[in-house]
Formats: C-alpha cells, structure tokens, sequence
C-alpha cells in the first residue's frame, strides 16, 4: 500500500476522530433519559444555557490506533485506549481552538506551502506549437507527448496546440513541474496527466499566465479513466504564485485520486462536471479562485473510508458558481478562514460541517449549508465556532441551514434569509454567538424541521356515505352522477348519467389543510386510476371531511382545518393501483 504523505494524513485522522463529536458533544452532560427526550422533541438549548458541554481533550489522554493503516494520533501520555477504524469515529473529542489550528498546520507540508524552486537544476522542457524538446534522458518525448520518468525539477515553456504531459516515475519519486507561461491543449486527453509518482507539485512561477485546456472529449490511453485537465493518481500539489487558467467544456478541471493541496497562485476554472476534485483530501491554505462548474465547485469523496473525503480551508478567496454544491465533502468540511462567495444548487454539503472562522456567504437555489448523511454510521452535524456566514436561499422546499442531525454553534455571527431558516432533525446547541433570521436576531433557533410550515396538503380523512377518494382538488358533482366541474388546480373530472365510472384528475393538495371534496348520493362504483393518489405528505395530518348541501342540492366536501404539521420526515405517498369504491347509505369510510 501506498506511503500517506504526513500531512494530510494527519488531518484525515483528525476527521477521523472528530466526525462524531458534535453529536456526542451536545449531549455529554445529560444522561439518558434527557437525551432521548432532546432527540426525539428536538429540543433547542437555548443561549447561555448549561446544560450542554463539549468534550475537552486532557486527562483522558486517548490514544486511537486506526488498525487498516497503523497511524497512531496520541493526546497525551498518561491513559490510553486502542480502538478500531469504525471505533474510532465514535470518539468525541471537541474541535477547540487548538485542535483547529493543529489541523492548520499539519494540513500542509513545508514544500507545499513554498512554491520555491532551483533555476540551476531544473530541466526545461519546450513546447514548440506542435512538438516538443527536452535535453535530459528523464525526459522521453513521443511526438506532442512528452513523459517524466524520475524524480526532479522540471520547468515548463511555450505552447502545445494538441498534446499532454505524463509523470510516470517510481512509486517514491518526488517531481516538480514549473509551469513558466504554458500552455496546453489535449483534444482528446488530459494536459498534464500523473499516472505514477509519490508526489506531483505544479508550480506557477511568479507573474506568469498559464493554461491547460481539454477539446470537449477523453479518450483512455490506459487503463484509468482519465477525466480532467489535469489528473492525478497520486497526491498532487498545486503552488506558487502564478495565475493559472483551466478550461473542461467536458469533464473535471483538476481531478487527483488520492490528495490535492493547494497554498497559493491564481486560477480560473471553468468545467462541465466538477472543477476542483479529490478522493481523500482536498486541502487549501490560500490562492484566488474563480470557479465556474456544471457540477460542483470544489468536491471530496471516498465511498469506502468514512474518515476520508474531507475538504479543509484555511484561507484564500473563492468565487464559485456550481450547478451543484460549492463545496463538498463525504466526511469532514472544515473551514478555518478564507472568504467564499458561493452560489449553486446547494452553498455548502458534507456529513460533518465545521466552521471555525472566515466570510462565507451563500446563494442556493436548494438548502444553503446542508449537513446529511454520507460516511457510514458518522452522525451528521453542522459546528460553527467563529466566522461571519451568510446564507440566502430561494422559494419552495428549500432551508437555509439543514442538518439531519445535530447543530451546535457557540461563536460567530450567522444570518440565514429563507422561509424555513433552519431545519434540524437532532439536538440544537446555541451557546454562543449572533444568529439573525430574516434580518431579526434570535435568542434560540427556529426550528421547522420538515414540513415545519405546512408545506403540501397531506390526504382527506374520514369518507362520509357515497364519497370516493379524491385528489387534493375540490370537485363538485349533482347527486345523480352528472357531469361535473372542477375548481382551479382540481383536474378534470367527468362522470357519465347514473353514476357510471368516471375518469378521475390528478389534482393538487391545499397547503397545510389536506382539503378534498368527494361525490355523495351516487349509485354506481367510482375508480381511482392507478398513481393519480399521488401527493406530498409535508404538510399536515389528515383532516375530517365534513358534507355541507348548497341551495341546488349539490354537495361539496372539505378536509378539516387546521392540520397538525407531522414531525416526521415528508415523503411521498404513491397512488394504489385502481380500485373500485363503492358508495355507502349510512356508515363512513376511511379514506385509503
């Protein structure tokens, strides 16, 4: 297996432990009883209040041993506990300011952080429009391609017009490229392509531009599926202080399959899928970024280690426009600085979201900061320690904050715009801070949970003699079974003379009220079609039709008022199969 670099490993391991605190932090204090009380009415904890503390490191002093890798992460020396992988994410250890900034600074070795680089040493390789040369035997070129074999430096100049650049070194071999004003097109492949190394730095020297594009297509060359700009099979450094500009009308910008690091230099990312990417971790210490994506932004995920998949900001400035999320993660998302400004389907997602500082502000189309299962058994949970966030989010099922697990904040200031601000399944911990919804602030956290607002109308109640099920819409219909009319949003429905079947229309739920009118006084048997029952249960509970005549003798049927929003989560109830209801003359029917 291949050697962890120490520094992202480190904090892997930290998300690793640290994945499960906030739920377990919330709850150090109370015993079981109150827990399972909080869980269950998702009680919200109000500011200043005691009776919820964190787990502190100190004298327990655990020493937790990951047995699949045998890295040790040690707190302490005094006692020790040894605990297996999945073991390990249930150890609760508080996200102080000394974890941060440990997380900080094993984050990113000292050559990632650098970006420095030997003129003296460095091999040149020339692109020359078409071909390229190079005057060293670690250096094999094959027409527009041109292949690193050993460890080095290597600097980079000119332009391809249709070609790529492959690393494929020992498995211990450390290579520098130095991209110094290059630029290169692969139509149908990656620009630069790590199919093998220990590790890759790509280094933008100090003022110059560089670009790497793709044609619109990628073609394997090999057995891996090479889908970015630049693609990595290996950890992959991105340094410097350069500008580097990157172009993927097809797939991913910049993809690595183990970790990407990123400390400095400018880029513009425009990509069809995702244009930051990585499987285990994805770091960044600092750089100017405009990312502009069909997917996502910047994306980490690991199907198959719950502690991997974790996105780390500590600083930098992020401009991103994502057809999907701006940022996320399959375990840990910490952001500990830096200041985003991210629009998408979703601002922020991961299974554990940590924000211990930075300007962040979001605009979503969906959930603006959205914590939800993603890593195994790991409870999902949004921690905000610090920082000044801002969340917008737009009309319809959407929340501002949802976590469908447990929310703690104890610092910074959070504003959320929305119709539903927060929407929190677990326990809530507002111990510190400044929250603002829609422009007020708040001493405890509004909590509408799902369907909070009455969303959809749920189904009709109790059948009243003669009445079929209906479909969220008011019908009117004579009591021998004549044509009758639909109100607006019903759907159509036509009844032939002497009750014969008609054919029924889908129609919509009445928000939060679950209204319905049915036919009364009918002889003959009415069939609901199959899948036109069909309708969200956000809302409200079942409500009891009452039968009122009007002055013609025609009768309508409504659902009760005032419906009890569920506290469970919506869903979606399918229409049954179609069958036959036949009307009653004198005892109710529970509608199906």
């Amino acid at each position: 297996m291949k050697r962890k670099t120490a520094a992202m490993t480190a904090l892997i391991l930290t998300a690793a432990l640290s994945l499960s605190a906030c739920g377990n932090a919330a709850n150090a204090t109370t015993d079981n009883a109150t827990r399972q009380t909080a869980q269950t009415t998702n009680e919200t904890v109000t500011k200043g209040a005691a009776t919820s503390k964190t787990l502190t490191q100190g004298a327990t002093n655990e020493t937790v041993t990951q047995n699949a890798t045998g890295e040790t992460v040690t707190q302490g020396a005094t006692q020790t506990e040894s605990v297996g992988t999945a073991q390990a994410e249930s150890v609760a250890i508080s996200a102080d300011a000394e974890t941060s900034e440990k997380a900080s600074a094993d984050a990113f070795s000292s050559r990632d952080l650098s970006g420095a680089w030997d003129t003296a040493t460095a091999v040149t390789i020339n692109l020359n429009g078409g071909s390229i040369s190079a005057a060293s035997g670690a250096v094999t070129v094959s027409g527009s391609t041109a292949t690193i074999t050993a460890a080095g430096t290597y600097r980079v100049t000119g332009t391809l017009s249709n070609g790529a650049l492959i690393v494929d070194a020992a498995k211990e071999d450390k290579v520098q490229i130095v991209l110094d004003n290059a630029s290169i097109n692969s139509d149908t492949f990656a620009a630069i392509y790590v199919k093998q190394a220990d590790k890759v730095f790509v280094t933008l020297a100090d003022g110059t531009v560089n670009t790497l594009s793709n044609g619109g297509s990628f073609e394997a060359i090999d057995e891996n599926n090479v889908d970015g700009v630049i693609f990595s099979k290996d950890d992959l450094t991105l340094n410097g202080s350069g500008k580097l500009v990157v172009t993927s009308p097809a797939k991913h910008g910049v993809v690595s399959k183990d970790d990407l690091v990123i400390t400095g230099g400018t880029y513009e990312i425009t990509a069809a899928s995702h244009a930051l990417s990585a499987k285990d971790g994805l770091g960044i210490a600092d750089g100017v970024f405009s990312i502009r994506s069909g997917k996502d932004g910047i994306h980490a995920k690991n199907d198959d280690e719950s502690e991997k998949g974790v996105v780390y900001i500590a600083g930098g400035t992020f401009t991103i426009n994502a057809g999907d999320d701006g940022v996320t993660a399959s375990g840990l998302l910490q952001i500990d600085g830096g200041s985003l400004d991210v629009t998408g389907g979703e601002g922020l997602e991961a299974n554990y979201i940590r924000i211990n500082d930075g300007a962040i502000s979001v605009t979503a189309s969906d959930d603006g900061i959205n914590a939800t299962r993603k890593s195994g058994s790991v409870t999902p949970c949004i921690e905000i320690n610090g920082g000044d966030i801002s969340v917008t989010v737009g009309q319809g099922d959407t929340d501002g904050i949802d976590v469908n697990g447990n929310l703690i904040i104890t610092g910074g200031t959070v504003s959320v715009t929305a119709n539903s601000p927060f929407d929190v399944d677990g326990t809530i911990t507002f111990s510190g801070g400044t929250v603002l919804v829609n422009g007020q602030q708040v001493d405890t956290i509004p909590n509408q949970m799902m369907g909070g607002f009455g969303g959809r109308g749920g189904f009709g109640g109790n059948r009243m003699p003669g009445a079929n099920q209906g479909n969220g819409g008011q019908w009117n219909v004579s009591p021998n079974g004549d044509a009758g009319n639909v109100l607006p949003n019903g759907g159509q429905r036509n009844r032939v003379p002497g009750g014969n079947q008609g054919n029924a229309g889908q129609g919509k739920a009445v928000p939060g009220s679950g209204q319905d009118n049915a036919v009364t006084g009918g002889n003959a048997e009415t069939t609901v079609p199959s899948g036109n029952a069909q309708g969200r249960m956000s809302g409200g509970k079942r409500g009891n039709r009452v039968v009122t005549p009007d002055a013609n003798g025609e009768t309508n049927v409504d659902g009760a008022t005032g419906a009890t929003p569920r506290t469970g989560k919506s869903g979606k109830r399918q229409g049954k199969d179609a069958q036959t209801v036949t009307p009653e003359t004198s005892e109710s029917a529970t509608a199906a």
